[in-house]
């Protein structure tokens, strides 16, 4: 897949899965690239200060397998930010992701995150030296808007001063952030849903590449986003149900081959097996396959199981094993 441009070079519409505190480590992007060979794979926010002053090597971790894999970025110091994303470029990341829509308490009181959309002179200031100072592209994940701060207006005007400093990409989550009285959890699914401000900033700005987040959770519905937008970002919908992230693969690339799943199940135990040789606990890497069966008989048994079984010392691949024989894989 190519690297994120303009519309104009696009040849496909883009498939994302979301950056996920917690969740999209490398064993998770790992899987996801074998079910969704095309997508773009995000990682978890890392804070710009933590590379450059931190263990840099082990919070960018990850495999070439992985690529095209983006690092998304958290701060709002411009010099450390454009450091932070040097340091990701020679460490073999294909694009950069600076994050303004985080809206936990820890990121806010931070100052970075979603209250950086009220300074967009800032977040302008910060893209420019990350795009002067790397030749991967810098892209922006945002929200529509911050508390009472929300609207059309001042989305437009943000992504204006943030594409004129060298922009090209806004996957933009269409709900507004809440920064006073909600939680990190809540913000994802009590501030309404407004797909149109998205379409509209599109139409408003036709050269840049936009991509929508929030409440994508069937393949009909994503078709329908497609008419107009760049392309999609899926996040727990993904995770929660990988074979919803399987069949967006299949239907936006209809013309490339898929392994069979018990292909790609036997890729992952043998990357779950050289971990494992690693000293890599068996628990780490099958937590990102709960859903796995999501939807089969037997899946409750087969989640039960790895809960019960996958965090005792010494599980091995056989633990994962005879999880997966709880399923009657005949209903698939």
């Amino acid at each position: 897949m190519q690297v994120i441009g303009t519309p104009q070079e696009f040849t496909d519409k883009i498939l994302c899965v979301a950056p996920m505190m917690a969740w999209t480590d490398r064993h998770c992007r790992t899987f996801h690239r074998l079910i969704a060979p095309h997508a773009w794979l995000y990682t978890e926010m890392v804070v710009a200060d933590a590379i450059c002053f931190g263990r840099a090597h082990r919070l960018l971790e990850h495999g070439e397998h992985e690529r095209p894999v983006v690092q998304q970025l958290g701060g709002n110091d411009p010099y450390l930010l454009s450091q932070a994303s040097l340091v990701a470029e020679k460490n073999g990341f294909d694009a950069i992701n600076l994050n303004v829509g985080c809206p936990s308490d820890r990121v806010h009181q931070g100052a970075f995150g979603a209250c950086l959309m009220l300074q967009p002179k800032l977040v302008a200031e910060c893209i420019k030296r990350m795009c002067d100072t790397v030749s991967i592209p810098v892209t922006v994940k945002c929200r529509l808007g911050v508390d009472d701060h929300a609207s059309y207006g001042k989305l437009a005007e943000f992504v204006g001063y943030v594409s004129e400093a060298g922009a090209r990409l806004f996957v933009v989550h269409a709900r507004k952030a809440i920064l006073t009285g909600l939680s990190p959890a809540q913000n994802r699914a009590i501030p309404p849903l407004d797909y149109d401000q998205v379409e509209q900033l599109k139409a408003d700005f036709p050269s840049l590449a936009i991509i929508l987040n929030g409440g994508l959770n069937d393949t009909q519905k994503v078709k329908q986003v497609l008419e107009w937008a760049d392309g999609v970002m899926i996040g727990r919908a993904a995770y929660q149900n990988p074979g919803f992230l399987r069949e967006l693969d299949l239907t936006l690339y209809p013309e490339k081959q898929l392994d069979n799943f018990q292909s790609l199940l036997n890729q992952y135990m043998a990357y779950m097996e050289s971990e494992l040789d690693q000293g890599v606990r068996l628990h780490e890497m099958t937590r990102h396959l709960f859903g796995l069966f999501h939807g089969l008989p037997g899946a409750r048994q087969y989640r039960r199981y790895l809960s019960e079984y996958a965090l005792l010392k010494g599980a091995g691949i056989d633990t994962f094993i005879r999880a997966c024989a709880k399923v009657d894989r005949r209903a698939a």
